[in-house]
């Protein structure tokens, strides 16, 4: 192949691109189209719905306490404690390794243990770690408490969480009775 041809074959790709731009731009001169100045639409939502859904949202927050502790049991809250494990003891006089040592914890105030370093959201807290308020956090640490440095991703299934609350519970020089 010699220069003339190379030179062809660059000459028809050029002109190629030419008339693409060319017909994209002549088609934007021939058929103008106006932009809104705000993308999208306006979508009306009654009032009525939003209060419907805000009501509905309280209503799944409140747990019967009593129903959920019902569901668990104290030998697969020790199975399902294991993964708690690698971060608190559960021990009498056991000491803290990443978390706080959790013996005695169900009825304590949250963020008290002397000698760990608590996030200032936990230590800031102000509450006790209710039956309610375990289950809570257990579901998701970050979100119940927000600025907690526990990075658990939180217990899903009700029945897992009722019974590592019953066997921190058990865990406990004075175990609370159940609701």
């Amino acid at each position: 192949m010699d220069s003339f041809e190379l030179n062809k074959i660059i000459a028809a790709v050029l002109m190629v691109a030419l008339l693409v731009i060319g017909i994209g731009k002549l088609s934007d001169i021939i058929f103008h189209v106006k932009k809104p100045e705000t993308p999208g639409y306006a979508v009306d939502v009654e009032q009525t719905i939003t209060a419907n859904t805000a009501s509905a949202e309280t209503v799944e927050e409140k747990i019967d306490i009593a129903a959920l502790m019902a569901m668990g049991d104290i030998a697969t809250g020790e199975k399902v404690f294991k993964k708690c494990a690698a971060c608190h003891s559960i021990v009498k006089g056991g000491k803290n390794n990443i978390g706080p040592a959790l013996y005695n914890v169900v009825g304590r105030q949250i963020g008290v243990v002397s000698d760990y370093k608590y996030s200032k959201a936990l230590s800031g807290y102000g509450k006790e770690w209710t039956f309610e308020e375990l289950n809570g956090y257990l579901i998701k640490p970050a979100k119940w408490i927000k600025g907690t440095k526990m990075a658990f991703a939180g217990l899903r299934k009700e029945k897992d969480r009722a019974s590592v609350i019953l066997y921190l519970n058990q865990n406990s020089d004075n175990p609370l009775p159940l609701p």
